[in-house]
Parts: structure tokens; C-alpha cells; sequence
């Protein structure tokens, strides 16, 4: 099914594949460059370059639209918004574990409609746009759909998280525990697989309480696309944030008891 950014689906898997080439080539690479931002976070010059391609198709395509990147900044104030992560996981990127992603995403008028995930070192590519449900696939012609999980109880659901100390910094260490001991299993898939993997039904529930837009708005729509409920820590819908409680819809207000307010 088509919907209306069919367009800017297809512009956002050709600049998928072209920043895979790019940033396939810099991974495990002897001379990789890395620094620290500001906010001391890693940044390598695969981000920097991922973005800037990135940047420069849309500069050619879409010049009317504003951007928003996380090396990068915003630029523009049109109601059509483009969300980089050039690599989601950095960390992981420098230190050769390959687990990390380039995010393409785009809002309109305050809501994420399209987005996509390209995972080249895990070999995995998801993507969604609104009205035409959520995909994974290597190439578009070999995509399967997408359908979260119908557990419901959380003693069957496996939860996947990201940093445990970034819980203590939110208050809400006491609550991500207890979350903890009530589930199934816990596994720390981290960055955006655990979104991507709660998409395809393999996880039922997965939340940080410490996100950026860039690290949220391509998620977005996979996620809802194949079913799923992604809202704010105290649970408004969206990508606004605090942090994200994302789950298959029917567990999300058990969810929200343990992680939803402050415990400590």
C-alpha cells in the first residue's frame, strides 16, 4: 500500500544506501577519527560526513524542507522536517561492535510520517510511512511486513533497555527494577534495535528515559506502522519526549505503573 510520502520513502532509502557505502567503509577503518563533543559524547568522522551527505541530497531535493541532524544542528523552519541520526550508536561504531544504524526520518506539521533505519553491518533495513504500514527487508521488492507481539501479560514479555545509570539520572532507577523483576526477561539490545526488534514482534517492551529527537523520529513511525505504542515517559504520544516507553500497545499501561513517575 502507498501513501503519500511514497516520494520521500523512496529519496530516504537512496540516501540509505548511499551513506551504508559510506559508513561500511569507515567501520572497523585503522584511521577512523574520533573526538568529543561538547556534551562530551563520541562523534567520529563517518557521523560528520553520513550527515553531510545526507544534507546535500536533501539540499538538491527537498530545499524547501528544514533539517534537523544531530551533528549538525537545525536549519530551516518549514512545517516539512527532515530527522538525521547519521549513526545511531556511535559508541558502538568506534569500538567495532556492530550494532549501530543511520536514522532517516520526517515530520510534518509536529508528527513523524516516514522513516527508516539501515543497519549495514547487521545486514537489517526497516522502514515505514504513515497509511502504508512498517517493512524489513533487504531491498523493497523482498520486504516482509511488520506486527508486534500480542503478549499481554508482562510475565511472558521480554524488555530491552539501553544505559541502567541513565534510569538512576531520570528517578527512576526503583521503578526500572521493579519493571525488571515483573517481565519475562530483560536483554540490553540498546540504540534503535530494541525498537526494531519490539516492530517485528521480538520484544514486547523497550524504553529510555534520555533521548533526542534524532534518536526517536525515524523509530516512530516503524514502530506505529506495525502496531506498537510509542509515547513519552509519562506517556504522551509522540517524540517529544522525556525518553520513550515504546511497546506492542497492550502492555503499555502496565508499563507506565513501574516507569511512567519518578520512584526515587
Amino acid at each position: 500500500m502507498s501513501s503519500r510520502w511514497e516520494d520521500d520513502l523512496q529519496l530516504a532509502l537512496i540516501m540509505a544506501d548511499q551513506v551504508d557505502a559510506l559508513t561500511t567503509k569507515r567501520f572497523l577503518a585503522p584511521d577512523l577519527k574520533v573526538s568529543d563533543k561538547p556534551d562530551l559524547t563520541p562523534v567520529t568522522d563517518a557521523d560528520q560526513a553520513a550527515e553531510k551527505l545526507i544534507r546535500k541530497h536533501l539540499s538538491h531535493s527537498r530545499s524547501r524542507d528544514a533539517v534537523v541532524g544531530e551533528e549538525e544542528g537545525s536549519t530551516g523552519l518549514a512545517s516539512r522536517k527532515w530527522v538525521i541520526d547519521p549513526i545511531d550508536g556511535t559508541s558502538n561504531f568506534l569500538r567495532g561492535v556492530p550494532v549501530w544504524a543511520t536514522l532517516i526520518g520526517l515530520m510534518e506539521d509536529g508528527k513523524m510520517v516516514m522513516g527508516v533505519v539501515s543497519a549495514p553491518a547487521l545486514g537489517f533495513r526497516w522502514w515505514a510511512a504513515a497509511g502504508s504500514g512498517a517493512w524489513t527487508g533487504r531491498s523493497r521488492t523482498s520486504a516482509r511486513q511488520l506486527r508486534v507481539s500480542r503478549i499481554s501479560n508482562l510475565n511472558q514479555a521480554s524488555f530491552s533497555y539501553s544505559l541502567i545509570g541513565e534510569w538512576a539520572e531520570a528517578h527512576r532507577l526503583r521503578g526500572f527494577m521493579n519493571l525488571s523483576q515483573q517481565v519475562w526477561r530483560t536483554r540490553a539490545y540498546g540504540d534503535f534495535w530494541s525498537y526494531m526488534l519490539l516492530a517485528e514482534g521480538a520484544v514486547d517492551v523497550a524504553a529510555e528515559p534520555d533521548l533526542n529527537l534524532w534518536d526517536m523520529g525515524a523509530l516512530y513511525p516503524i514502530v506505529t506502522e506495525a502496531g506498537g505504542k510509542f509515547t513519552s515517559l509519562t506517556g504522551e504520544d509522540g517524540v517529544n519526549g522525556p525518553g520513550a516507553v515504546v511497546t506492542n500497545g497492550r502492555l503499555h499501561s502496565q508499563v507506565l505503573q513501574y516507569i511512567g513517575s519518578e520512584t526515587d
